[in-house]
This record gives C-alpha cells, sequence and structure tokens, in this order.
C-alpha cells in the first residue's frame, strides 16, 4: 500500500459540479452499467443462490454504507467480503476479533523513536478500503467502540491527532448469533452505523450440490479479476445521488418513519440517520435496477435490512417482526 493510505482523497458526497457530472457522462458512455452487471455477476459465481443477497450488498457500497452480516458460521459470510474486496480492487484488510484485542490493534499507535525525539503514528489496519471485522462481537465493548469514529467520519483520532482514512472506505462485520457462546451484543450507536444487516442462511438444494461438486471457494477467490475500481465505485455513488426521489415517495418515507416512533411495540424508532440512509440506500437499487428514480418497491425491498437491527422492543419482538409489522400497516398512497 502506499505511504499515503490514510490522507483524504475525493469524499462520497462531493458538490455536482459540472465537472463531476462529465465525469459521470464519460464513465456511462465508457459502459459503466455493463461493468457493474460483470461485477455483480462475478460475485455471484462465488456465492452461490443468494443473487439478493448479493445484490444488497452492492446497494450498501454504493450507497456509501457500511454492512452487518450475521449468521452462523460456514454460510460464507468472509467469502462475500474477500469477493466484494477482490472484484471492486479495493485495499484489504481483515481484522479477527477476540475478547484480548485491544482498540490500539485496529487504529493504530503512536510510537517514541529515539532518533528523533517524537512520536510516530503507526497506522493500523483500519487505514484501507475495505475493512473486514471478522466476528465483531468477540470482542470487548471497549475494542467495538473503536470503529465509531471511522464509520461515522472517516477518520480516527490517536493522542489528539486527527488521521483521515482514505475514500472509498466501507467496514463489513460479520456476527455471530449471540446465543453462542463469547459473544457480546453490539450497542445501539454501532448498530445504527451499519447501514443494512444481511443474514445469508443456508443455500438452497441446488447451490449446495454446485458447492459440493465444484471448485473450492478459496480458489476461485484468488481467480477473480477486478471489474470496478474505487474511483468507479465513487463515481457509482454520485450517479445513485442523481437518481430521482418524488414528493410523494418522501411522504411514504416519512410515514415509516414516523411510525415506528409511535408504534406500541417500539421502544427506540428509527432516527434521522436511518432515513437518510434508506433514502440513500433505496437511490442505489434504482441504480442498479437500471432506473432513474425511485419506487415504494425499493423502499420495501430495503426495509427490513435496514430498520430491522434499529429497532427496540418493548416486548421483546426481533427486529424483522416489527419492520416487517411497519410496512404491513403504513399503506402506499
Amino acid at each position: 500500500m502506499p505511504d499515503n493510505r490514510y490522507t483524504a482523497s475525493v469524499p462520497l458526497n462531493p458538490p455536482c459540479t459540472e465537472g463531476i457530472m462529465s465525469a459521470i457522462s464519460t464513465l456511462r458512455d465508457e459502459g459503466l452499467q455493463q461493468r457493474l452487471d460483470a461485477a455483480m455477476a462475478q460475485v455471484n459465481q462465488v456465492l452461490l443462490g443468494k443473487p439478493r443477497q448479493v445484490k444488497l450488498a452492492f446497494t450498501c457500497l454504493i450507497a456509501g454504507g457500511h454492512l452487518l452480516l450475521e449468521d452462523i458460521p460456514g454460510v460464507g459470510k468472509t467469502t462475500l467480503a474477500h469477493a466484494l474486496a477482490a472484484t471492486f480492487a479495493l485495499d484489504f484488510q481483515r481484522v479477527q476479533f477476540t475478547s484480548d484485542l485491544l482498540p490500539s490493534d485496529i487504529v493504530g499507535v503512536s510510537i517514541y523513536e529515539r532518533e528523533t525525539s517524537q512520536f510516530r503514528f503507526h497506522p493500523g489496519p483500519i487505514f484501507t478500503g475495505l475493512l473486514l471485522a471478522d466476528e465483531i462481537n468477540r470482542a470487548s465493548p471497549k475494542t467495538q467502540s473503536a470503529l465509531l469514529e471511522a464509520m461515522a467520519e472517516h477518520q480516527v483520532t490517536v493522542d489528539g491527532q486527527t488521521h483521515l482514512l482514505a475514500q472509498p472506505f466501507f467496514v463489513v462485520a460479520t456476527q455471530n448469533p449471540l446465543d453462542l457462546n463469547g459473544t457480546f451484543p453490539l450497542p445501539d450507536s454501532q448498530l445504527d452505523r451499519f447501514m443494512l444487516r444481511l443474514s445469508l442462511d443456508y443455500p438452497d438444494a441446488t447451490a449446495e450440490r454446485a458447492l459440493l461438486t465444484g471448485s473450492d471457494r478459496r480458489d476461485l477467490l484468488a481467480q477473480l479479476t477486478p471489474q470496478l475500481d474505487g474511483a468507479a465505485l465513487l463515481a457509482l455513488h454520485r450517479q445513485a445521488q442523481t437518481i430521482t426521489a418524488s414528493a410523494a415517495l418522501l411522504d411514504y418515507l416519512q410515514a415509516l418513519l414516523a411510525a415506528s416512533r409511535r408504534h406500541a411495540e417500539i421502544r427506540v424508532g428509527l432516527s434521522p440517520r436511518a432515513g437518510l440512509a434508506l433514502l440513500s440506500a433505496a437511490r442505489a437499487w434504482a441504480l442498479l435496477s437500471n432506473r432513474i428514480h425511485v419506487l415504494p418497491e425499493d423502499i420495501q425491498a430495503l426495509f427490513v435490512p435496514l430498520a430491522a437491527h434499529r429497532l427496540l422492543s418493548v416486548r421483546g419482538a426481533s427486529g424483522d417482526t416489527l419492520a416487517r409489522q411497519l410496512l404491513a400497516e403504513v399503506a402506499v398512497d
């Protein structure tokens, strides 16, 4: 990695100047949509039988969000993270979260150098394009909190000094169900920073037979070729921000947010950040569907993976159940 890998570059949401719009048009002319389709097809060749989850993962990255993969071990969570990094040509670092992991093991540490009589910052693995936080809920809350500033502000502060992360920057975290031994629940502030939470679940019979008779997933990962790069991913994000969301669509989105805050079974409803994330994700979903406007169906397709991990129940109901209840109760005008 180059020495400037933790300096800022192009932000995910720059102003739409004429130069940027010209660059977007150029990328469209060169077939960016076709490259995007090829990228999704490549990841689907590795993660068999999960086209919806792959599309959701692409949606999250194009929208500039972070992704939480929650499921039992062995269903392909880490494989998906590797495939995304390889397909988008992103610098990749993996941190195995354990109970003895320290915050400095993630963000880095300042070390005193006798020759210069000064402290020098040594960046940690968070200074990358895609950070895989593997089994994030096996680390202590103190270590989990080391990601909060980076995920929200794309920077870290060590010893009073702020260090900017490169762009694009994504966290893909895997999490085991809380009923497994040795896990710590993620705090609400951490969960709210993940745009989407996905479950891969078991493959169907056809996909599992292909897994059993096909090549080893590690060999397939080694053969993946970049279909896009960081610059193209940033361009896709800017394209997504131009997708039209009508006033009626925004009314529907706001109705869902309001319903979550006054629902009798929900203790904590959706935050304004959740609303912004839902709109950004819906625009990215529409882009992946090759449309120039957001439909209510886009909001509905994304609502459960975006809202479920943010909703806190009064009586212990699952977030998925509460999110589906909200979708059923809020009508599309």
